[in-house]
């Protein structure tokens, strides 16, 4: 045969084979291509509902009570849905349409979570907003609050434990054969207290402090702008009550409006960050002497059933020689995030598996994706939401996505790096800044979202404030570059008090002070007034 004849033939077969090559790289091509831009189109879409959430509760002063957090909550899954819609619109999709490929919405908080997706109405009945549910409804709406619980039984005690994004508890159930309901922060390393000076990790805390802040009020009906003042202020379960010191009267903010506590009695100064770590030494030490046996194996499931498998078999509450109980490295801390995952995990695969039921996508199986083990750790450490989107064709295969934006700056929870150092150059600063160990005129501790920009509303019209004159240290924080970044925070500060202990001082106390304010839905607000009351 000649080399012509060869060559024909090579060309006869080699020729088709490289164009279906060809075309089968293209589209594999432009579906990765499609597939990075939805992934970045619902990022954005949950950034934006993130952000939304966050501006809400930020500027509201009952963001912490449940019906708020869920007007909130809605707000921000009306967001999302409208910045995904705007999003793909040129995709060819509308809002009604793209619903029917997210089978679920979830947004962790503090002490538990909720998931927003389909579900059949049990009960008649009406909302807040005067709509009418009926028996029966088939709705796409907030599941019920789930909290970050499990039970454990050993022996005669038979209790429910309630975790939190950090080392406070809830404990509920029979202890030793007594029913028991307690809660509180657990902490190691705390000396003195119970009205005496109290240390934390050899640091000192102050007993009290003097908190001021800047406050932009209307003063009269027909103001077109707000009055900035410094007023003094005290934080309890959640909310913060400023006085007037003209009229010596206290009050609070509401809806960006001036409401008078007249027979309210508070203290100029507070001691919450005091009784944080007096509290959490007594809290702790009950649950060791009682609970200080229980162990990860002794968890069991709605029904009974060992989640030894779960979660291994080592005592929950274990001393550890130096590792501390709040420690990251804790037993504890590692039984607190396996439970806030096994329950995220198993709800979430649930409702997303129960999807199927509900959505009129058909071809199309839903089913919990896997999460990386980086990404779980964002979530089992901050306020989140995590949006799935799955079943849209993307050319040769069908996307099955999902995104996670956390929420550093929340009145939900005070985590370790929430806590920013005011100075005498009127500038704030992490705690983790190098340039702070030698800065002898450190000023005060605030929480992070107190910097944030404020707003008030009346009919005359918007005015924004900021609470803290103070601005932002540039290398802290915004490029962060002059940060360290400790292994353990809580050393890390406990370190720097050995070179600058105003700056310790200033920030333990501090972190005490928010955590022992916040609002909780298990709070007696009748104790608590007590301890802020003259």
């Amino acid at each position: 045969m000649s080399l012509q004849s060869l060559a024909v033939i090579f060309i006869i077969i080699v020729l088709p084979i490289s164009m279906v090559l060809t075309v089968y790289v293209q589209n594999q091509v432009e579906t990765l291509e499609l597939q990075v831009s939805y992934d970045t189109k619902l990022m954005n879409a949950t950034y934006d509902a993130l952000k939304a959430f966050q501006l809400n509760t930020v500027n509201s002063s009952t963001s912490d009570l449940s019906n708020s957090k869920i007007r909130d909550i809605q707000a921000s899954v009306n967001t999302f849905f409208n910045s995904i819609a705007s999003n793909f619109n040129m995709a060819g999709y509308n809002k009604d349409i793209l619903q029917d490929y997210v089978p679920a919405l979830v947004y962790t908080m503090y002490d538990g979570y909720y998931i927003y997706s389909p579900f059949t109405n049990t009960l008649d009945d009406e909302d807040n907003t005067g709509t009418t549910y009926h028996d029966g409804d088939k709705l796409y709406n907030l599941k019920p609050y789930i909290h970050y619980s499990v039970r454990y039984k050993s022996g005669s005690t038979d209790v429910v434990i309630t975790y939190t994004l950090d080392n406070y508890i809830t404990v509920e159930g029979y202890v030793n054969g007594t029913a028991e309901f307690r809660s509180g922060y657990l902490l190691d390393n705390v000396t003195g207290g119970s009205g005496g000076s109290i240390s934390y990790r050899g640091i000192p805390i102050y007993s009290s402090e003097t908190l001021r802040e800047d406050l932009g009020i209307y003063q009269n009906s027909g103001d077109t702008s707000a009055t900035i003042k410094q007023y003094r202020y005290i934080k309890m379960n959640g909310v913060k009550y400023y006085l007037d010191e003209s009229t010596g009267e206290w009050f609070s903010i509401l809806g960006g409006e001036k409401h008078v506590n007249a027979d309210a009695n508070f203290k100029t100064t507070t001691d919450a960050g005091y009784r944080y770590y007096n509290e959490a030494k007594e809290f702790t030490t009950w649950v060791r002497n009682n609970l200080g046996n229980l162990k990860t194996s002794d968890a069991v499931d709605e029904d009974g059933t060992s989640l030894r498998d779960k979660f291994g078999d080592n005592l929950v509450f274990d001393r550890q020689g130096t590792i501390s109980i709040e420690d990251e490295k804790s037993l504890f801390n590692q039984q607190r995030l396996a439970v806030i995952r096994y329950s995220i995990e198993k709800n979430l695969s649930i409702a997303i598996a129960n999807y199927n039921d509900y959505s009129g996508v058909t071809g199309v199986r839903f089913a919990m994706p896997t999460l990386a083990e980086d990404e779980w750790e964002k979530i089992l450490n901050n306020v989140s939401i995590i949006s799935f989107m799955q079943g849209l064709s993307i050319g040769g295969k069908l996307y099955n996505g999902y995104s996670i934006v956390t929420n550093t700056k929340t009145e939900e929870v005070v985590n370790l790096d929430s806590i920013y150092i005011t100075t005498g150059s009127n500038e704030y600063h992490r705690v983790t800044d190098s340039d702070l160990i030698s800065n002898s005129n450190i000023t005060g501790a605030f929480f992070n979202v107190d910097f944030e920009r404020k707003s008030v509303t009346s009919g005359g019209g918007t005015s924004y404030f900021y609470p803290h004159r103070e601005t932002g240290c540039y290398s802290s924080i915004v490029t962060q570059t002059n940060n360290e970044v400790p292994e353990n925070m809580y050393e890390y500060v406990a370190n720097l008090g050995r070179e600058n202990q105003g700056l310790a001082s200033a920030y333990f106390t501090a972190l005490g002070r928010e955590r022992y304010s916040m609002y909780r839905t298990n709070n007696n607000p009748q104790e608590i007034l007590k301890s802020f009351t003259n």
